[in-house]
């Protein structure tokens, strides 16, 4: 009989492990591939969403990987594709039979067709586009032609479209009659005689409204339409900003070419957020299935500046190779002092790029926010100063020490704050990526600033 300890834990691990994949499920799914057994695969399967199948196929090696997918072979679901990592969805296309193939990706909108092709090698591209009808594959390759990470690649082409003179009635009869319907969609978009888009009507107050009623009357307050060259991020911004579920995609000359829907407009935001995190990190773009040499490719770069800018700091050190040898003291407290300011850069650089990229740090407020982030440094330096004050001066018995130990904290971390901030601004303006070039710049800076500050302040009061 389980103790309420146990069930305690029992539930916690359940809560813990909710939405991911059961371990005993998985190896129940891998003894069917094992023993060749394609019922009990199909079996197995069927209750996984194709979010779990793809997570599936991504966590078990390459060879397993290959004998459950050619057991499952007909069952295998376009929707499995759009939700596999970049990193082997090419392997996993490749092991595909084209029957297979063709069927998996006919169910796929045009949007997650062109997301699929996008990053493939093009004999790979011809072999989904080839599954293709007419219509579909002029879609596609209409998307591709757009510049990459747009909003033409970004749109599908499947739109429920309206005149404006219509009322409820005859665009209920239209969709009833219509011999296919995007798979999800919130608005019928009306448009003018030119195809021009003039609003949104939510499917919801077509169902709430007497079939007389115009549907010009029931359009939708907010309405934005979407340039097709516009931004994938710009595109993802406006949908958060302004709330919108879907929004129609025009052209140069502002034609009804698709629409973006806000599924796919939150894929965008969130690999935005991702990219900001990694790029922070030196880490670059890249995944868990990622190869070892294309991890060694993507993060040395990032460590070679961080050598360069490790070097820089030395090199200061180094003017003052007689006041450590004096006091073996600033050797042992100097890391605490560099330590401290990267950390204060990382945090002020960190709410900088956010800011920046989610357009809440503009020209007209950048100047509050730098004195805001010199004021947090200050009092923070205040603060740690007076810590590390003490700390020396119990440890080392000094009271110069304790002196220069307080007074370089308060500078490091006051340079800190503007720099972690003026940075990643004045990158922005340049059209330099602050993400992706802020951390070395901003490390740099406290790093030389805190040992030249430290080290100099030894030289002058404590020989």
């Amino acid at each position: 009989m389980n103790t309420d300890a146990e069930d305690l834990a029992e539930e916690q691990e359940r809560e813990d492990g909710a939405y991911t994949l059961d371990r005993k499920a998985v190896a129940a799914i891998l003894y069917a591939v094992d023993i060749d057994d394609r019922d009990k695969l199909v079996e197995l399967m069927e209750p996984l969403h194709q979010a779990d199948i793809a997570d599936l196929l991504e966590q078990i090696n390459a060879y397993d990987r290959a004998r459950l997918i050619r057991l499952y072979d007909r069952e295998f679901d376009g929707e499995i594709l759009s939700e596999l990592d970049e990193g082997i969805r090419e392997e996993v296309i490749a092991i595909l039979s084209p029957h297979v193939l063709a069927e998996a990706v006919r169910e796929l909108d045009s949007d997650d067709v062109v997301d699929l092709v996008e990053d493939l090698e093009e004999p790979q591209q011809e072999a989904i586009l080839d599954a293709l009808d007419e219509l579909d594959r002029a879609a596609v390759e209409q998307a591709l032609s757009y510049p990459e990470g747009s909003a033409g690649r970004l749109m599908q082409s499947e739109v429920v479209v309206a005149p404006e003179h219509w009322n409820v009635g005859q665009a209920i009869d239209h969709m009833r009659s219509a011999e296919t319907l995007p798979d999800q969609f919130y608005h019928i978009v009306l448009v003018d005689p030119r195809m021009h888009p003039i609003g949104n009507v939510t499917l919801g107050k077509v169902m709430a409204s007497r079939r007389e009623v115009p549907l010009a009357e029931l359009t939708e307050e907010m309405f934005r339409v979407i340039p097709v060259t516009q931004d994938e991020g710009d595109v993802a911004y406006a949908f958060n900003q302004y709330h919108l579920i879907s929004a129609p995609v025009v052209n140069e000359d502002g034609r009804l070419v698709g629409q973006i829907t806000i599924d796919d407009a939150m894929i965008v935001l969130d690999e935005e957020h991702e990219e900001d995190i990694l790029r922070l990190a030196g880490v670059g773009e890249g995944s868990l299935a990622d190869r070892v040499i294309d991890t060694v490719r993507g993060r040395f770069p990032w460590l070679g500046v961080n050598l360069v800018t490790a070097i820089l700091a030395s090199l200061v050190i180094a003017q003052f190779e007689g006041v450590i040898a004096q006091f073996v003291a600033l050797a042992v407290l100097m890391p605490i002092v560099a330590s401290m300011g990267g950390n204060a850069g990382t945090q002020s650089l960190t709410v900088a790029v956010r800011a920046i990229a989610t357009k809440d740090l503009t020209g007209s407020n950048v100047w509050r926010v730098i004195r805001r982030e010199v004021l947090v440094g200050l009092m923070n330096g205040l603060a740690f100063a007076l810590i590390m004050g003490l700390v020396g001066l119990v440890w080392f018995g000094s009271l110069g020490l304790a002196a220069v130990i307080a007074a370089s904290m308060v500078i490091n971390l006051v340079v800190a704050g503007l720099a972690g901030t003026v940075i990643p601004v004045l990158l922005d303006k340049l059209r330099v990526d602050p993400a992706l070039a802020s951390g070395a710049f901003v490390t740099t800076v406290t790093d030389v600033v805190g040992f030249f500050a430290f080290l100099g302040f030894a030289a002058l009061y404590l020989l």
